[in-house]
């Protein structure tokens, strides 16, 4: 077999599908990036919770999405907002008009619907952190706060806000480190004709260049590429971590 040097990354470059996979990937990162405060919303409203039984409930109810397979969420969004889905059925059985909303189906909606799919699945699980972080509070901070007079609002901003944040920041600069790595089984399984050029993802485009079109060559590049630019975000967030915490990540 010829060398062919760095041929196969020089490709990448002139690729004409790069900008386009890149845009998507970046797209679905940052408006994953932007709704990473909501686990420590939900966190934060239920540790506020004073009845024992609908903490529980809550928590188990936002944590089960997680353990469900993307196949499944798939199969019942499908059901759901397809074109003969019970939400067509009940706009057309209420008579708000024969149109026919193809959630599924559109590629403007289609990173919007992703996201909240994404949030909806995962949410539950990540408030996990923000729990622990929250129950690791000296209780004598909110003692001596109720003395002062300090009601619950500002017992949560003064006191539980400014203690999980070191959580947060963590957990942001390390999404930030992943901004290339979008997923892949949540757009493999929602791809479909309508929205494919606006949901193919990096991960995705690797797979489909190297199990589908057998551009192993060029598919191990792309990966590489995706590594290399990986590990650059991971260090450049730890330094800048180091900068303003004053603490690294790694």
């Amino acid at each position: 077999t010829p060398f062919v040097g760095l041929e196969n990354f020089a490709e990448l470059f002139s690729d004409p599908n790069m900008a386009r996979v890149l845009t998507n990937t970046l797209a679905l990162s940052f408006l994953s990036i932007l709704t990473s405060p909501l686990p420590l919303v939900l966190a934060i409203l239920i540790s506020e919770v004073k009845s024992g039984w609908f903490k529980r409930l809550v928590q188990t109810t936002s944590t089960l999405p997680n353990y469900i397979s993307w196949v499944i969420v798939f199969s019942l969004a499908f059901s759901m907002f397809s074109a003969d889905g019970a939400v067509n059925q009940i706009i057309e059985k209420l008579g708000f008009g024969p149109t026919t909303v193809n959630v599924l189906g559109n590629a403007e909606r289609v990173w919007t619907v992703q996201t909240l799919l994404l949030v909806w699945k995962s949410v539950g699980w990540s408030a996990i952190i923000y729990l622990a972080a929250i129950v690791s509070i000296d209780g004598e901070q909110y003692d001596a706060a109720k003395v002062d007079g300090a009601g619950r609002f500002r017992c949560i901003w003064h006191i539980t806000i400014p203690s999980v944040m070191p959580t947060f920041l963590v957990l942001l600069l390390l999404s930030i480190s992943n901004l290339l790595s979008a997923g892949f089984e949540q757009y493999l399984v929602f791809n479909n004709i309508m929205v494919a050029d606006r949901i193919e993802v990096l991960d995705l485009y690797v797979y489909r260049l190297g199990l589908v079109t057998s551009d192993y060559s060029y598919s191990t590049a792309v990966g590489i590429f995706k590594s290399v630019i990986s590990i650059l975000l991971l260090f450049t967030v730890n330094g800048l971590s180091k900068r303003i915490r004053g603490e690294s990540i790694v």
